[in-house]
């Protein structure tokens, strides 16, 4: 019969001053029931190397469903206002409080919540309040009408002519009682909230289905690492410890994590939010996400985007990245925009910058003038070719260098729920056919072989690209505006191409999605049950909540300060974008894109990838140097910060095979303090509103 648990003040003391220590230590002798497991006992690199060998489970249940409730009612209005209010996301504060709440619910009831139920909390959590429109705006689908409606009725879309030729299925005409009312429960609503389920539905097929293809390429064939992975999986297994009563390494690890997040969360998030809603003016300690310096640089190095990052959250996943992807990041992105900017401005090709302007502006012009054709376009065209080189390697059987180490899987994990890879790619194809039926079928002159290229041909490859990169680099690569000038490029001159379910997307973060599900022993078919189910809520939620919101006061307005503050300008930008299928070549999109600096950027790509190789060096610095030419070095400076004090400082401290399992582990407890302040913050604010707008 097991042991009973002991007191858990009867743990060593140097424990207590290190915590990190218990874990390289065995223990002598069993703590609670859980520890009979004699892989219990194994370091920490072993015992996250056993998890392996677990068997897959089901974690899709009542806790689940009440769960997914739970968010949909309590964490999606959380969403909205705070969306409305701080043009802030509700970030990891949806995932890790219904976590933590449902954790002391089953404590209390004498139950145990398995990490395949922590996971799937997550899942929907992260789902079901992600942003879907606008500024920040999350809130479910019903966030994409409301934002519609607005810059649909702005007065520079009736002086452009946009208003009175939108089509009915995206807002109704002007004069609608619907619009009058700010009401959805009105007729004139019916076919755009139609096409609305009907894009999130062939939607979600599509995601899945082609987001299970990627995995099985880059995961079971290429065996990619997903750096980024761990994370969701390492906290959610921890929490289940905590759950169980067994506070293993894991659960101190996530609690040194979690009062970080705490504590950086009560100077970034807390004070401004709390002192924002007693004085004029919040009191800000540290700036959010950084501190501008280009006013103070631009004389020695004009048009360099130089900052300072200050979320710290930056440093800590620069434990957890790849060393050698983090600092081919820090090089190429120090060289590109703090070196190479000012001599790119000496010679008149950044020519749209000039003094005085922010780092924000800067970013713009230097993206339209160099950037978007040399990284964004050129970088990406070279990344796939090398990628699509190593699928074919891989498919022949032969050794790439990333597989060399850990060759691909000959047979699939048993009881991992896997599908046929024709049936997910048959799901794909339903979902993509429905978008380019439909989009047919409301614009009938739109040629049909660009919605087929863009669909069967670019949508693959370029989820193929960022399924790579994220099992690389834990990054993505964006190629922006490849559908806007697409539409200008046909001579296409309607407003209502802007609105159709064009089916161009990334669904290659599915892949590093359903990574995270197997480390976390969940099988596969708990997330399609899990799809299923936030399908409704979605869209019940999301409508009751925007329903009310919309009713109590015109949005924007001053009711909800950031979007009256920022949606006016964003609403102008997005206006402008639909009239530029008809300004012809003048527009700027089509004078931003320059074919010898795409040509340029490739074949600096490609010739970086021949040093590299020719060198011996690890090939995941490549993936960091293409991947620096796009992340800012605001935010790679901190990530090379974190990085370095992981190799050289962390992992000699606790040993190389440790610190590797320590990492991930904090990092998700990190993100969930910080989620729980975030979501006091959300409560103190609305708490404030409710009691403000009473009339005694």
């Amino acid at each position: 019969m097991a042991d009973q648990p002991e007191n858990p003040q009867d743990n060593n003391s140097e424990d207590e001053v290190n915590p990190l220590s218990v874990a390289n230590r065995h223990q002598e002798k069993p703590t609670g029931p859980l520890d009979a497991d004699p892989q219990k006992n194994l370091s920490p690199a072993q015992d996250v190397a056993a998890e392996e060998e677990e068997p897959f489970i089901d974690g899709f249940g009542w806790n689940t469903i009440i769960g997914a409730l739970f968010i949909g009612i309590i964490m999606m209005p959380g969403a909205i206002y705070l969306s409305l209010v701080a043009g802030q996301g509700i970030g990891p504060a949806a995932e890790w409080v219904t976590i933590i709440l449902f954790m002391e619910v089953a404590r209390r009831s004498y139950q145990v919540l398995r990490k395949q139920e922590i996971y799937l909390l997550y899942y929907i959590g992260a789902t079901l309040t992600a942003n879907f429109a606008g500024i920040a705006l999350a809130g479910g689908i019903f966030s994409t009408l409301i934002w519609n409606n607005y810059v649909l009725h702005t007065p520079l879309a009736q002086a452009f002519g946009i208003t009175q030729n939108v089509p009915t299925w995206v807002v109704p005409q002007m004069g609608s009682d619907a619009l009058i009312q700010r009401t959805f429960m009105h007729p004139d609503w019916l076919p755009a909230v139609g096409l609305l389920l009907f894009v999130y539905v062939f939607g979600r097929f599509q995601f899945f289905g082609l987001g299970y293809v990627m995995f099985r390429i880059t995961s079971d064939m290429e065996r990619l690492p997903f750096p980024l992975a761990p994370i969701a999986a390492e906290g959610a297994t921890a929490l289940a410890e905590s759950s169980a009563q067994h506070e293993s390494w894991r659960w101190r690890i996530f609690s040194i994590g979690a009062m970080i997040g705490i504590g950086w969360g009560f100077i970034y998030v807390l004070i401004p939010t709390i002192t924002g809603l007693i004085f004029a003016q919040p009191i800000v300690i540290v700036s959010n996400p950084w501190i501008d310096l280009t006013a103070n640089t631009q004389k020695i190095l004009p048009a360099a985007q130089a900052a300072i990052g200050t979320d710290l959250g930056s440093v800590l996943v620069g434990f957890v990245l790849p060393f050698p992807v983090v600092v081919g990041t820090f090089i190429s992105s120090v060289l590109a925009y703090l070196v190479a900017n000012p001599i790119l401005y000496h010679y008149h090709i950044l020519n749209h910058w000039t003094q005085g302007i922010d780092l924000t502006q800067t970013q713009l012009v230097n993206y339209f003038d160099f950037w978007l054709s040399f990284g964004s376009i050129g970088s990406s065209f070279a990344v796939a070719i090398i990628g699509i080189i190593s699928v074919i390697r891989a498919l022949m059987g032969k050794k790439t260098e990333l597989s060399a180490s850990s060759p691909k899987r000959k047979t699939l994990p048993v009881g991992r729920g896997d599908i046929p890879v024709w049936s997910a790619l048959l799901v794909w194809f339903v979902g993509c056919t429905g978008f380019i039926a439909m989009t047919h079928h409301l614009i009938p002159d739109f040629p049909v072989w660009i919605l087929c290229a863009f669909g069967y041909v670019w949508t693959p490859l370029y989820s193929y690209i960022n399924a790579r990169m994220a099992g690389l680099a834990g990054t993505a690569i964006s190629i922006p505006y490849l559908k806007e000038a697409s539409f200008m490029m046909t001579g296409y001159q309607k407003v209502d191409i802007w609105f159709a379910p064009i089916p161009l997307a990334d669904y290659g973060s599915m892949a590093q999605q359903f990574r995270t599900v197997e480390l976390t022993r969940t099988k596969f078919t708990s997330i399609i049950k899990v799809e299923l189910l936030m399908i409704p809520i979605m869209f019940i939620c999301s409508f009751l909540f925007w329903s009310f919101i919309w009713k109590l006061a015109p949005i924007p307005s001053a009711t909800y300060p950031y979007a009256a503050k920022m949606w006016p300008v964003s609403a102008q930008s997005q206006v402008l974008w639909y009239t530029a299928n008809r300004q012809g070549e003048g527009n700027v999109l089509l004078s931003a894109i320059n074919v010898h600096y795409i040509l340029a950027g490739a074949g600096t790509s490609f010739a970086l990838y021949g040093l590299v190789w020719l060198a011996g060096l690890p090939i995941l610095l490549f993936y960091g140097l293409v991947n620096g030419l796009i992340a800012q070095p605001f935010a790679a400076i901190p990530m090379f910060i974190g990085a370095m004090l992981g190799k050289y400082y962390f992992a000699k401290r606790y040993g190389a095979e440790n610190w590797r399992a320590y990492a991930p582990v904090l990092v998700a407890g990190y993100y969930c303090g910080m989620g729980l302040i975030g979501m006091g913050a959300v409560a103190i604010a609305l708490l404030s509103k409710s009691i403000s707008a009473l009339p005694f």
